[in-house]
C-alpha cells in the first residue's frame, strides 16, 4: 500500500461507521450494509486514481448510498419469494446491567436515534427511491443536488419522493408518542407478565388492536400470517412459550436503542421481540426468529 492509499484507508475508515448506517437504513440488513461498505472500498481507490478525491465521505456516502439503492431493488424481488412476513434485521445489544457472554463490543453500530426498529418497519412499505430520497435527505441532512446524484433524478423529483416518503411515514406513525421512560416501562411490564404467566396482566399491557408479526426465515416455526387482537396476541405468546427448551430463558434487550426482549438458549440469542407503542400500552410485536438475522448477534 503506497502513501496514498494509506491516507484514503485512514480516511475510509473514519467514515465508515456513517457509511454502514446509511446503508443499514437503506436496506434494513447490517450484513447487506457491511458488504455495501467494503465492495465501495475497491471503488475508491479506482476514482482516485483516475482523479483525486478530496472529499472521501462525501464521494464514499454518495457511492454507498447508490449501491445500497441498487441492492435494495434486487433485495425487493427476493423478498417477495421469502417464506412468511420478511421483518428487517435488528441491531442487538444487551440493555444496561444486562450483559451477556459472547457479545463483543467491537461490534456495535452507533445507530442515529431516528432509526428505530418501528421506522424500518414504515420504511419496508415505501418504493426504493423514496425510501432512499428520505433517508438520504431527512436522516442524514444530504443535499437534494447529492440525492439527485445518487437517485438519478433531477433535485425537483427527489424532493417529491422525499415529501411522499415523509407523508406516508407521518401517517403510518403511532397516534400516541411516549417517552423513552415509558416505552420501557412498558416492556417491563410485559416481560414481567409474560414469564408470570399472568395473562390479565399480558392482556394490560397490550392495545385492544395490537398485531403480532414473527419472522422464522423459514427455519423456525413462525406465525406465517399476522396475529391481530390483544387475545388473539397473548394465547399466540403464552402458547408458543409452551414449547421452549429447558434452557432457554428471556431477558431484557435493545433493540436499534429502544428495549425489547431476548430470548436465549445458553448464550445464544435466539429470538428478538421488538415493540411499537401506541400511548401506554404495545401496538405491535415484531418477532424476529430467522437464524441468519440472528447469528452475527451471538
Amino acid at each position: 500500500m503506497n502513501d496514498r492509499e494509506g491516507e484514503l484507508a485512514v480516511a475510509y475508515q473514519n467514515a465508515r461507521p456513517r457509511l454502514v448506517r446509511v446503508a443499514y437504513a437503506v436496506l434494513s440488513s447490517r450484513a447487506e450494509a457491511e458488504d455495501v461498505v467494503s465492495d465501495c472500498w475497491p471503488r475508491l481507490i479506482a476514482a482516485d486514481e483516475r482523479d483525486p478525491v478530496g472529499d472521501v465521505e462525501a464521494w464514499s456516502t454518495v457511492t454507498v448510498a447508490r449501491a445500497a439503492l441498487d441492492a435494495l431493488r434486487s433485495a425487493r424481488m427476493r423478498r417477495e419469494l421469502y417464506p412468511g412476513p420478511w421483518l428487517p434485521e435488528p441491531i442487538v445489544e444487551a440493555a444496561p446491567g444486562h450483559d451477556w457472554p459472547g457479545q463483543d463490543p467491537a461490534d456495535r453500530v452507533t445507530l442515529d436515534e431516528t432509526i428505530s426498529y418501528a421506522l424500518l418497519v414504515v420504511l419496508e412499505t415505501l418504493t426504493p427511491a423514496e425510501r432512499t430520497a428520505w433517508v438520504l435527505h431527512d436522516v442524514f441532512g444530504m443535499a437534494f443536488t447529492e440525492v439527485a446524484e445518487t437517485v438519478g433524478r433531477s433535485p425537483a423529483a427527489v424532493r417529491q419522493l422525499a415529501a411522499r416518503a415523509r407523508g406516508h411515514i407521518n401517517d403510518r406513525a403511532p397516534r400516541v408518542q411516549v417517552s423513552k421512560a415509558e416505552h420501557d416501562a412498558a416492556v417491563t411490564r410485559f416481560l414481567n407478565a409474560a414469564v408470570g404467566g399472568d395473562m390479565s396482566a399480558l392482556l394490560a399491557t397490550l392495545d385492544p388492536d395490537v398485531v403480532l408479526i414473527s419472522d422464522g426465515g423459514g427455519q423456525v416455526s413462525a406465525a406465517r400470517r399476522p396475529v391481530y387482537g390483544a387475545d388473539r396476541v397473548a394465547r399466540f405468546l403464552t402458547g408458543t412459550a409452551r414449547f421452549y427448551k429447558r434452557t432457554e430463558h428471556v431477558r431484557m434487550i435493545t433493540v436499534n436503542g429502544a428495549a425489547g426482549v431476548g430470548l436465549f438458549d445458553g448464550d445464544e440469542l435466539t429470538g428478538v421481540a421488538s415493540f411499537t407503542m401506541n400511548g401506554a400500552r404495545i401496538g405491535r410485536i415484531d418477532v424476529i426468529r430467522a437464524p441468519l438475522k440472528l447469528r452475527r448477534l451471538t
